[in-house]
């Protein structure tokens, strides 16, 4: 193999990793599940203390039953901010909706009883649901 060839054969393995690399370094657009941030694709609850800003719980797909205590219960994630490492059941009074379907929250387990209805891409208050809140599912 002559100078110019090896040359060549590095710029080229040279170039290939540099692009595993940045493949491997840019984040994904999906949303992780239970990170305590509301991304796309994602439906969260925020927690209800009277604080503006309150921790919240992110979900990627239905839940039948939210828990009542730790630690078997489904908690607010967002570290730092009121509400952090409660359970959600009884204690969510406002949800974002960042999905393409409607997400229902019902006030009871199992899909249960009455509920409030999240549209697509929006978020609202619970209203029928207001610290009373039990289960959600995805429409």
């Amino acid at each position: 193999m002559n100078n110019f060839s090896r040359k060549l054969a590095r710029t080229v393995v040279a170039g290939a990793l540099a692009a595993v690399a940045v493949a491997v370094a840019t984040p994904a657009a999906s949303a992780a599940a239970r990170d305590g941030r509301c991304d796309n694709n994602e439906f969260c609850l925020y927690w209800g203390g009277g604080s503006s800003v309150t921790s919240l719980s992110d979900f990627a797909a239905s839940l039948d039953n939210y828990g009542k205590t730790q630690p078997t219960c489904y908690e607010f994630k967002t570290p730092g901010l009121p509400g952090y490492g409660e359970c959600i059941k009884n204690n969510a009074v406002k949800a974002c909706n960042l999905r393409s379907r409607a997400v229902r929250v019902y006030f009871n387990s199992y899909h249960e009883g009455p509920y409030d209805t999240i549209p697509a891409e929006s978020c609202h208050g619970l209203s029928i649901t207001f610290l009373n809140n039990a289960s959600h599912l995805f429409l």
